[in-house]
Formats: structure tokens, C-alpha cells, sequence
């Protein structure tokens, strides 16, 4: 038997420490050649560690949310020459020739470390299974007769229904036949609200460690608000006449992705961009420089299991509206599934940020530092407004951008926004020069 250190090695991305997001292996476990150990979290890409060798896991280094240092111990792995080592040698074998009641089996009971001389004490203090006859000898089949409603509640739930002056047998069992407190409470809940089910009931407290990309979420959100003082500004946008150009465009499409609101939002960004560049830049306030970005590297808000993501749509200006429908299914799914790479998770100069249909009626998004603007398209509703005269039906949505006061102005914030208004309200303009 010899001991083995499988050591953090450096990710590559020139860190010093990673926060352990999950462990797969815990003491005991035994361990093949390239199994899954835990994965570490560098920034906002995810790597799995595997085993170089096969083993048992003696030591594992942390809990989950823990940062390890690169280069330090992250497992012990005892090395076997004999493989017919045992999974789990730290459990015990069962006692032979007992045989363990149904209801400790299910409930887990710890009988493989009681003496054999306590076992049965321990049985008699279990609660007694459901009754399971044994076959007859005489008789290939056995009916079991049903207990009615009042032999299925406990003595004390009996006392207490009498004294409540409720009939049991109107009670609903909510976990199988037997009554329980629980469904009395229910019962009594109803009837006091006039045969009214209350919301609900009474949960009970969770205590959740932030770890992984949660705890970068919020220590990123928590930045950007301390350091960068936000400004907000919303503007309604009539998209009648772009719903329309969406759909036909949908129509003849033929095997071309399928527009949404977005790559036609996109188009208007990056139509608008050259004449506000304050707008497209990212503000080192450290240096105190200020980099306006040529090209426009589009961050997308994703929301996924793990928390909210930012995939970046590259040079989203040479895209057409299509290659951009492409593009933005592609980094979702990426998200959305941990296979996004590192690379496309950073380096973005501007930000969009959808809520889809949940858009509400208006956004003030936090800014992804160390950009100095996001923007953020709210839900398109139907609305009667005025044409001259005439009140006619028309498709409305408004439209926030937060932005960096220390960069960008409320005027140059307004007139880009009022930009963007005019490409959308006149959508032949997204496909001309």
C-alpha cells in the first residue's frame, strides 16, 4: 500500500487559488483511473479534476465553497497492488443470522453496530412495521382485512379529534391511510376558514451556503454597485411595424434559425454604437483609462441552474440577423449545459439583458463591470395609442439602459437610446447601409 497526493494543478489561466463547487468522491470511496474527483472553479469557468490513479480516497481537502490553493494536496488516495480490496472497508459487516424489522430497514437503522445481545432491545423501541403475514401453510392465498379509518389514527390523534368533537372518518389521510396531527390540523384549518384551504403551511428554515457561481454572482453584483454609480433611463418603443418585418421574415425563411425580438434588437445596437462610443467601453478606474472598443463584443445574460452567465457574442456587428439567431442559440445552450469555454465567457463590452416573456414593464440591470452600460428590452404588450386622429392598436415595448455616470452622460445615455427608437420603428433601416 502506498500513499498518493494528487495536488491542484494550474488551470492555465495564471490563478492562484480554486473554490471547490462539488465533490464527487468522499473518504472510503473507492476510485478508477481517470474518474471524476470534484470540480473547481476558476473565475467563471468550471474544470473536473480527475484521478490520475486508482484507489482509495483517504483524505479530501475542504468542504464545498472552500478555496484551495494551486499546487496543494486536493486528495489522498491510498494505492492498491490488490485489487480485490473491498468498495467501503470502514462498514462493517451485517450480523449474521439477524434478520432487521421492515420499518429499520427503511429508516435506516444502524443495526450492523449493535451487539448482537442489543438488537432485539432495539427492535422492541422501533415503531411496529404494517403487518405482513407469513404464507399459510395450507392455503396458497390469504386475505388481510382493512383496518377502518379509527384503528389507522394514533391514540393521542383519537384523543384530540373527540376533543375537537370531529368525526374521523371525515379526516383525509394525506401520507397513505394513516391519520396523523398533521391532517387533523389541516382539518381544522379548513373548517375555521369557512371551507376555505389555507395558502399553506408553515415550511421549515434553510440555511444554503453561497458557493460556486452564486458566490461570484454576488460578490461581482456587490462591486459594481459599490464602486460604479448607476443612472437609469427607459424609453417605450413602438415595434408594430418591426413585429411585422419579424414575421415575414420568418415566413420565407426556409432553413435559416428562426427570429426573435433579439438579433433584430442586436442589429440596432451595433447600427447605433459608432456614433456613441462612450457607450461600447470598458473603464479600468484603477488606471483611470477608459477603452472604447472598436468592435462590439455583445455579453448575454443567461440564466442557468448553476446561476446567471454572460457568454459573449464576438464582433456582433459583422453578423447578420440570421448568423446572430445562430449564434445566440448556440452560446444559451452552452450556458445553460457547463460547456460554454472560458473564452466565451469574458472580454464583452456591452450587455443585454432579457427577461424574454417575464419582461415587466421596466428594468434598471446592474451594470457587468468593467463595462459601463447594460440594456435591457422589456415584455412587448398590446396597447391603443393615438395615430393623428385615430386610435389604433399598437405593439409597445420599453426599453432601460443603465449606465456608468462617471463615463457616460444622462444626454449621451438619452440620445443613443432615441438611436436605437428610430432604427426599430423603422425597420428597413437594420438591412440598409
Amino acid at each position: 500500500m502506498a500513499r498518493f497526493e494528487f495536488r491542484l494543478p494550474d488551470i492555465g489561466e495564471g490563478i492562484a487559488e480554486a473554490e471547490i463547487v462539488a465533490w464527487h468522491v468522499k473518504p472510503g470511496d473507492r476510485v478508477e483511473e481517470d474518474q471524476g474527483l470534484a470540480d473547481m472553479m476558476t473565475d467563471k469557468a468550471t474544470v473536473e479534476m480527475e484521478s490520475p490513479v486508482a484507489g482509495v480516497i483517504l483524505e479530501v481537502a475542504g468542504a464545498e465553497g472552500d478555496m484551495i490553493p494551486i499546487g496543494s494536496t486536493l486528495v489522498v488516495i491510498e494505492v492498491e497492488g490488490d485489487e480485490t480490496a473491498p468498495h467501503d472497508s470502514a462498514r462493517p459487516e451485517p450480523v449474521q443470522g439477524l434478520s432487521l424489522p421492515l420499518a429499520a430497514q427503511k429508516e435506516g437503522q444502524a443495526f450492523d453496530k449493535l451487539k448482537p445481545n442489543e438488537v432485539g432491545k432495539a427492535e422492541e423501541e422501533l415503531p411496529p412495521p404494517h403487518y405482513i403475514p407469513e404464507p399459510h401453510p395450507d392455503a396458497t392465498e390469504i386475505s388481510v382485512p382493512t383496518p377502518s379509518a379509527q384503528s389507522l389514527a394514533s391514540p393521542a390523534v383519537r384523543a384530540r379529534a373527540k376533543a375537537r368533537g370531529v368525526d374521523l372518518s371525515q379526516v383525509k389521510a394525506a401520507d397513505g391511510n394513516r391519520i396523523r396531527h398533521g391532517d387533523l390540523d389541516a382539518y381544522l384549518a379548513y373548517n375555521a376558514s369557512g371551507g376555505f384551504r389555507p395558502a399553506g403551511s408553515p415550511r421549515a428554515d434553510e440555511q444554503i451556503k453561497v458557493i460556486g457561481m452564486r458566490r461570484r454572482i454576488a460578490e461581482n453584483m456587490a462591486a459594481s454597485k459599490r464602486h460604479i454609480p448607476h443612472f437609469s433611463y427607459v424609453e417605450e418603443i413602438n415595434v408594430t411595424k418591426l413585429e411585422e418585418v419579424r414575421a415575414d421574415l420568418n415566413h420565407t425563411r426556409g432553413a435559416r434559425p428562426k427570429l426573435t425580438m433579439l438579433p433584430l434588437l442586436i442589429t440596432a445596437l451595433c447600427k447605433a454604437l459608432p456614433e456613441f462610443p462612450m457607450i461600447n467601453a470598458r473603464y479600468d478606474d484603477e488606471a483611470g483609462i477608459v477603452t472604447r472598443s472598436g468592435a462590439v463584443h455583445l455579453g448575454m445574460a443567461t440564466q442557468t441552474d448553476a446561476g446567471l452567465m454572460v457568454p459573449v457574442i464576438r464582433n456582433a456587428e459583422s453578423l447578420n440577423v440570421w448568423q446572430l439567431a445562430s449564434e445566440i442559440t448556440r452560446l444559451a445552450e452552452a450556458a445553460r449545459t457547463g460547456k460554454a469555454k472560458s473564452e466565451e465567457l469574458s472580454g464583452s463590452t456591452l450587455t443585454l439583458t432579457s427577461l424574454g416573456p417575464l419582461g415587466g414593464i421596466a428594468t434598471t440591470p446592474v451594470i457587468n463591470r468593467p463595462e459601463v452600460a447594460i440594456i435591457g428590452p422589456n415584455r412587448i404588450i398590446e396597447r391603443p395609442v393615438f395615430e393623428g386622429d385615430k386610435i389604433v392598436r399598437a405593439k409597445l415595448m420599453n426599453l432601460s439602459i443603465s449606465c456608468d455616470h462617471r463615463v457616460v452622460d444622462g444626454w449621451d445615455a438619452a440620445s443613443f437610446v432615441q438611436a436605437v427608437r428610430r432604427l426599430l420603428e423603422t425597420p428597413v433601416l437594420l438591412f440598409t447601409d
